[in-house]
């Protein structure tokens, strides 16, 4: 399944978690930085629910940015994700992972000022919180948010995403209580392939489409 771009796939995920009986105030929207974000943004409009950000990083190897070794994401305390059989099988400096998840943590908090409203965060406790990405291949980055909204308790986690490799779909269902999706393919390569356009979200567009939100739910 190919989609158009980010916020089609939203729109068909939004059309399909409706179906479910999903939405109002009862349920909030968490987009991943910053890919998720279109994809959230219409989800969130077909459920008519209010929407917020996940201050998400990827943890990149050393010399080698693009080649995820992890995650972090801020929360009521810091989640860092590792992939240990990755990082076993390349060369790591001594000390490269606490210097690194530093640099991200600050990163992340100087996004949020920018992301936030006032820096407000919406609550999920007692909620039904949707995580959304625009796609998933190992899952490093929704695994950390998963561990972070479980810490608010929420009444039910449900993670939304277009395409995800499909191991990675058996083992993210039993980590959460429902994973909607609209692909699962078992040849999995990188997510852009199943979009037509898979530019970079940017954090202009980010920003308009947080402050939409909010304006739909005044």
């Amino acid at each position: 399944m190919i989609f158009k771009n980010r916020r089609e796939a939203g729109k068909l995920l939004g059309e399909k978690l409706s179906a479910d009986r999903l939405g109002g105030e009862n349920t909030v929207v968490i987009g991943l930085l910053r890919g998720g974000i279109p994809v959230a943004y219409e989800i969130a409009a077909a459920l008519k629910s209010p929407l917020d950000v996940a201050l998400v990083r990827k943890i990149g190897a050393p010399n080698q940015e693009e080649l995820a070794i992890g995650a972090i994401v801020d929360g009521k305390s810091p989640k860092v994700y590792l992939n240990e059989s990755l990082i076993s099988r390349i060369n790591i400096p001594e000390g490269y992972l606490e210097y690194i998840k530093k640099i991200k943590l600050k990163e992340i908090r100087e996004r949020e000022k920018i992301y936030r409203h006032k820096g407000e965060k919406i609550s999920v406790g007692g909620k039904t919180a949707i995580i959304v990405d625009d796609g998933i291949a190992t899952g490093a980055s929704v695994r950390v948010v998963i561990d972070a909204v479980k810490e608010e308790k929420p009444a039910k986690i449900i993670v939304a995403v277009p395409v995800i490799a499909a191991d990675t779909l058996r083992e993210l269902k039993k980590t959460v209580d429902k994973v909607v999706v609209l692909s699962a393919p078992e040849e999995f390569y990188a997510v852009g392939e199943f979009y037509e356009d898979f530019s970079q979200t940017t954090d202009g567009e980010v920003i308009e489409l947080l402050q939409k939100s909010r304006k739909t739910d005044l």
